[in-house]
């Protein structure tokens, strides 16, 4: 194992041991498609197309995208060192404020596989006036820029070694 990087155990049922609750990703935030309760009888599988319909003040569900979803406090580390290498896409905070949401290319919920985070198919685009945006849509036509997933997977993996060694983790 090398040193100096934060080292990952998990038990049994896939949470890692000693995890910050905060940490782990908010299960129950429905807005991300794929989560939250059951909808008109069947569980949402989270694939492409087959996310939750939005409401009318809720804003659209776009396949075009993923979001890899992380705990606040991660995600604004990451967020911090993406602006930095002016590589920060489209990002969005949960309704409860618990988590981060980070727009990616669509198909890098195939392959994403980083402990502290997950990732879904699809992304619930808000108009650029919402609150909730960290990092909104920018443009003449609003467009939601989508953060590089390799950038954003090193990113996460730089801001978890910074908190780490600040006392903040671990992760």
């Amino acid at each position: 194992m090398a040193t100096g990087l934060p080292q990952y155990r998990p038990v049994v049922g896939g949470v890692l041991a000693g995890a910050v609750p905060a940490l782990i990703p908010d299960l129950a935030d429905d807005r991300i498609p794929g989560r939250g309760p059951v909808e008109g009888g069947r569980a949402s599988c989270g694939g492409r197309g087959l996310g939750r319909r939005p409401g009318p003040d809720e804003g659209t569900v776009l396949t075009a995208y993923d979001t890899v979803t992380v705990a606040l406090r991660h995600g604004l580390e990451a967020v911090d060192i993406l602006r930095l290498r002016r590589a920060c896409g489209a990002v969005l905070q949960s309704p409860n404020g618990s988590t981060l949401s980070f727009f990616v290319p669509a198909g890098t919920s195939d392959t994403w596989h980083l402990p502290g985070s997950s990732c879904t198919a699809g992304a619930l685009l808000l108009p650029a006036t919402d609150p909730r945006w960290v990092m909104p849509p920018t443009g003449a036509d609003r467009t939601a820029r989508p953060t590089d997933a390799w950038v954003l997977r090193s990113a996460l993996c730089e801001a978890a070694c910074t908190l780490t060694a600040g006392g903040l983790g671990p992760f």
